[in-house]
């Protein structure tokens, strides 16, 4: 934990904060010489500018108890005497699946040459900012959170009055990973230019903040949506209770704007005006995460397509922590980043290890009250999704293998131990009992039998959580090897495999069931069963024979790597039918012209037209081309 803050306060501008609000913060030094720091932190999000210029932006996501600052050399923004440090913070202020309610706040320290100059305290100046509209609320996704209103008309008159000090007790750490680049404003393309009604095609998928400039002669409301394709001459702004849109107020003549907080992942903007507009610049400052990804040259060039496809979703995918979609959520899932993290170690240079780790440490980091993960993280949502916290410990097992650093597993040890005594718990009967309730999901894959809808109480047990509960097991035993713990659970692992043979498989077919006595029979369940050891040779060869036939439920993309491993693990003869079943599902992406690769086959119109067409879950052609 840090020493850097002992003699700064958190500092709010009202002693009482109001959810979805913003304050300005502004602080004055005097320069001569030397290399100047500032070192910040904030529940929410902020901005810093210095003498005017925009300097970074973007609160890492994190806890109370594992609160993040940045530590940003401001030197180069600096004058000669007098220097104006001001900070735009938005307090949250609302659960949602990538926040974490916590108090308002922001923290700093400015150093020149390591010396402290100034830091926030009640000397601090602030106010409510007077152009965000506080307490609008206006939901983008329950996972995304919160978009925004901009009134540019309001007048900058608000009296700047001495913060208040906040109870605020958090543990503060240094960021674990780079801040993420801006680039230059991202070309564009005007697919209609109709003086109140425009859409813009950035040429791909990117992720960034939104620049508005424009002229208008009038007052006016403008309303921003953007989206990943085009539908009915439009993008798709309202899917259900989404609503993929933020509004401006312009004011008469020139207007520039940029939110550098609210990221977009999108390949379409669509603006609407009550009245005519000159448009500058509609778009997108792309924000990317600086990786150098592997050059792989393949001969066939569909396979290059879709495995520099595949790759640019991996890139699109990484913001302060891996995201499962840019567009539709932002959110840290324990299994989503377990496949990126995978696919990353071998896309790029590094194996992307630095950001690898932080991203477990986060997860590790969670607590909830019953032990085991949230859904994502930080999370404000009371959800879990109970096979994703076994995922984990694969996910861990794959870093060590990848990096051969020992460090991350002594720190997550702990969590690991308590999330296998929560499941241990739920052990009756010679199996893992499901947990029930309506903070509990039992969601294994977007396919046949391999869900159930929240809220649902669901199974007792099932096959998947028991064979998942071995991998995790298996992983666990991995890893308190490696760093000399004991492990003194394979009795469970030699129980649970005897009762589901017992119990889920089907020696007339040969084959495993996913609930006991149905025929409820998947490619998902019938690849972890050999992958679980559960089968013989013979078995094996059996069940990957009818895998291999298409004769089963098929599994998602998500899931495809189970299903290619365990066909590998039993004969290298099926690697053609792996290659060949990649190719009729990704290059039907690539034939749409979409550069990135999609959340499942089905593309936008899944899950009632909320598909992604950006999903880093998806890009296994990087491990199997």
């Amino acid at each position: 934990m840090s020493n850097l803050f002992k003699n700064a306060d958190w500092i709010w501008y009202t002693n009482s904060a109001i959810p979805d609000s913003y304050g300005d913060f502004i602080d004055t030094i005097d320069y001569k010489s030397g290399n100047v720091k500032i070192h910040l932190s904030c529940d929410g999000d902020y901005t810093l500018y210095v003498n005017g210029k925009f300097v970074n932006s973007n609160q890492y996501g994190d806890y109370e108890h594992y609160k993040i600052y940045d530590s940003l050399d401001i030197t180069d923004y600096l004058i000669k005497g007098e220097n104006k440090i001001y900070i735009l913070v938005w307090h949250l202020g609302i659960n949602s699946s990538r926040y974490k309610l916590a108090k308002a706040g922001l923290i700093y320290v400015v150093e020149c040459d390591g010396v402290e100059i100034t830091k926030s305290s009640v000397n601090t100046l602030s106010r409510e900012n007077p152009n965000y509209k506080s307490n609008y609320k206006k939901i983008i996704t329950g996972q995304l959170g919160q978009s925004f209103l901009y009134d540019s008309t309001k007048p900058d008159t608000a009296d700047y009055k001495p913060s208040v000090t906040v109870e605020k007790h958090c543990n503060l750490f240094p960021r674990p990973i780079k801040k993420s680049i801006f680039l230059k404003e991202k070309d564009i393309t005007f697919i209609k230019n109709e003086n109140n009604h425009f859409l813009i095609d950035l040429g791909e998928e990117t992720v960034g903040v939104p620049v508005l400039k424009f002229t208008t002669k009038t007052t006016q409301k403008i309303t921003v949506a953007w989206g990943e394709h085009i539908i009915d001459g439009g993008v798709r702004r309202k899917i259900g209770i989404r609503d993929f849109s933020f509004e401006y107020i312009a004011k008469e003549g020139e207007n520039n704007f940029t939110n550098y907080m609210l990221r977009l992942g999108c390949r379409y903007i669509e603006v609407f005006c009550e009245e005519p507009i000159v448009p500058l610049y509609i778009g997108i400052i792309p924000q990317v995460y600086p990786v150098e990804a592997i050059n792989k040259k393949f001969e066939n060039p569909i396979d290059q397509k879709i495995y520099d496809a595949s790759v640019k979703t991996l890139k699109l995918c990484i913001m302060e922590h891996y995201v499962d979609t840019p567009w539709r959520e932002q959110s840290l899932y324990a299994f989503d980043s377990k496949n990126q993290m995978l696919y990353g170690y071998k896309a790029f240079a590094d194996k992307n290890k630095e950001y690898a780790r932080a991203n477990l440490l986060l997860i590790s980091k969670d607590n909830r009250d019953d032990e085991i993960l949230s859904i994502t993280y930080p999370c404000g949502a009371s959800l879990a999704i109970p096979s994703f916290s076994l995922h984990y410990f694969v996910a861990v097992k794959e870093y060590i293998e990848a990096t051969n650093d020992l460090t991350l597993a002594n720190e997550v040890y702990p969590k690991l131990n308590s999330v296998l005594k929560a499941f241990l718990k739920m052990f009756s009967n010679g199996l893992i009992q499901n947990f029930q309730g309506a903070d509990y999901w039992q969601f294994y894959d977007w396919t046949d039998y391999m869900y159930l809808p929240i809220g649902n109480i669901g199974y007792k047990t099932d096959f998947m959580i028991n064979a998942l509960f071995i991998l995790a097991l298996e992983s666990f035993k991995i890893i308190s090897e490696k760093i000399n713990q004991k492990f003194e659970y394979q009795d469970y692992i030699d129980i649970i495999k005897t009762n589901l043979k017992l119990r889920f498989y089907n020696p007339e077919k040969g084959i495993f069931a996913m609930q006991e006595g149905t025929e409820q029979y998947t490619e998902l369940v019938n690849s972890i069963a050999i992958l679980a050891g559960l089968t013989t040779k013979s078995e094996s060869t059996h069940i990957a024979e009818i895998i291999a036939s298409g004769s089963l439920s098929e599994c998602s993309l998500s899931m495809k790597g189970f299903k290619y491993d365990a066909l590998l693990s039993v004969d290298e003869k099926y690697r053609k039918n792996i290659i060949e079943e990649i190719r009729k599902l990704y290059e039907n992406m690539i034939n749409s012209g979409s550069p990135t690769v999609w959340e499942v086959a089905e593309g936008a119109k899944a899950f009632d037209n909320a598909g992604s067409l950006c999903h880093g879950w998806s890009a296994l052609p990087i491990i199997y081309l």
